[in-house]
């Protein structure tokens, strides 16, 4: 059996391999992830959002931009400027040039604002006379003050039930470039708001855009990130507010930012100069970084699994090569018989099973005759091979509940289990007459020996070593008579 420290040791070798297995399975796996989590990341902020902001932005100048061109076109027109000119003469003309504009380029409405009558004029005819001081006709006095040539809001349309509408507001100059009226298109806010959420779908991102002071104008249906809605500022939202800094909207380009439920986010800004406006795009780290984690999960296992593998098999190599070690130290290596340390457990054994059930026991103790002679005429490899040869004599002459080993030299001891005297006599006496009649072979030639036998039964009152000690009396007493012969320890004569 091995001793406790062996078994120790192997269990912590077992331990320290699958400390190694783990730690560098977890090792590879866990650098596989933020390596491949690192790659997806960059490819996210420095190609997939702005390449998304790129596909937007060219969505947007044929959606948005488009009307701010119509409205630039109106308002260069040589017809309304003559027309204004010359003294706003028949209102059907302009109302069918607007309706022409609204139907050709497929605008919401389309609208001129006279500064001479501050008449508003529309597609379906006068709508009304704009007012100083009004909020509803605020926009107009503010674009004729502005020094840019335009400008974009959002704002009700008397002329469609007051629906929110995106209007492109445009100053209308003669040829002196004074200011005569505002002329422009508007677009539904509603049209504008599935567009967003086309977008959206799309591209699996939140669109949404703010004005130079990060005041959100357009959203999706379900309103931005964080729950942002039109008319709110980015500064006013927890989650975006860290990165404003000094400035109401980011700055341009890609940003990372965490939510207040501790998701990552990326968000990239562009300027839309056209409508001096910013595009937002902002997408949560899911999706692919999902699939990268369950990646890992399934990694895991894997690896957990090929450790299970290797470790029963390192634990079946580890009991195969204990059990090789036990049978090295509990066997002899020459004959592959018992040993004198393996002898001792099993002797012990028999001796304590034949004395509690009170049965026979007998021990020889045998002796090849003239053994050193035959080593110093034929060498000792000569001496072996006879030796490996007898022991195969030995077995083919017992039972299987016999026990033999190799004591030492040339001697062997077996233990007859439940053999009376004159039946133990027998088995000695076979085993003489097949060693003097075996023809022991090496290198061709045959070798003949014979055998010296000492016989002991087991007595009342006996131990191992007082049985052994009469058998060695017996096998002296059988060489001393002219060796080749069996003797028992009682008689001191030869018994054969």
């Amino acid at each position: 059996m091995p001793s406790r420290s062996a078994l120790f040791s192997q269990r912590s070798l077992i331990l320290a391999l699958l400390l190694l297995l783990a730690c560098g399975f977890l090792a590879t796996s866990l650098i596989s992830y933020y390596a491949s989590r690192s790659a997806i990341r960059d490819g996210i902020i420095n190609t997939e959002l702005p390449l998304t902001s790129d596909t937007v932005y060219s969505e947007i100048q044929k959606d948005l931009i488009r009307p701010v061109l119509i409205a630039s076109m109106m308002a260069q027109d040589t017809f309304l400027r003559d027309w204004v000119l010359a003294g706003e003469q028949d209102t059907g003309r302009i109302t069918r040039y607007l309706r022409e504009v609204m139907g050709k380029q497929a605008t919401f409405t389309s609208f001129f604002v006279s500064d001479r009558s501050l008449t508003y004029y529309q597609a379906k005819g006068v709508l009304k006379h704009v007012v100083p001081g009004t909020w509803r006709d605020a926009w107009y006095f503010r674009l004729r003050d502005a020094k840019e040539p335009y400008e974009i809001n959002v704002d009700l349309d008397m002329a469609n039930h007051d629906s929110l509408t995106v209007f492109i507001n445009y100053q209308v100059l003669d040829y002196q470039q004074r200011f005569i009226g505002a002329a422009g298109v508007g677009l539904s806010v509603d049209a504008v708001v599935k567009l967003i959420d086309t977008y959206q779908r799309r591209y699996q991102r939140s669109v949404f855009f703010t004005d130079a002071h990060g005041k959100v104008l357009l959203t999706g249906s379900d309103g931005g990130p964080h729950g942002l809605r039109v008319g709110q500022a980015l500064h006013d939202n927890i989650e975006l507010g860290s990165l404003l800094g000094q400035s109401p909207v980011p700055g341009e380009g890609s940003h990372e930012y965490t939510d207040s439920q501790g998701h990552s986010h990326f968000l990239n800004v562009r300027q839309l100069p056209e409508l001096d406006w910013y595009l937002l795009v902002d997408k949560r780290e899911t999706g692919a970084l999902d699939r990268i984690r369950h990646s890992l999960y399934l990694n895991l296992a894997i690896c957990a699994a090929i450790s299970l593998v290797v470790l029963s098999l390192l634990h079946g190599m580890l009991k195969r090569h204990q059990a090789s070690t036990e049978a090295l130290a509990t066997l002899d290596s020459l004959t592959g018989l018992p040993n004198r340390r393996s002898f001792d457990l099993l002797a012990a054994q028999a001796l304590q099973a034949a004395q509690r059930d009170r049965t026979a026991l007998v021990a020889l103790l045998i002796d090849l005759d003239h053994f050193k002679t035959l080593n110093d005429t034929h060498g000792h490899l000569a001496g072996d091979e006879v030796l490996r040869q007898f022991a195969q004599v030995l077995q083919g002459s017992l039972r299987q509940s016999d026990i033999l080993c190799r004591w030492g030299g040339e001697e062997f001891i077996v233990l007859l289990r439940a053999t009376e005297g004159r039946q133990a006599i027998e088995v000695a006496e076979k085993i003489r007459r097949r060693t003097e009649q075996q023809a022991f072979s090496f290198e061709a030639q045959a070798l003949h020996l014979t055998t010296s036998i000492g016989l002991s039964a087991l007595q009342q009152g006996d131990t191992l070593h007082t049985l052994l000690s009469r058998a060695d009396r017996a096998l002296y007493c059988a060489k001393q008579a002219g060796r080749n012969r069996v003797c028992t320890e009682s008689a001191g004569t030869d018994d054969e």
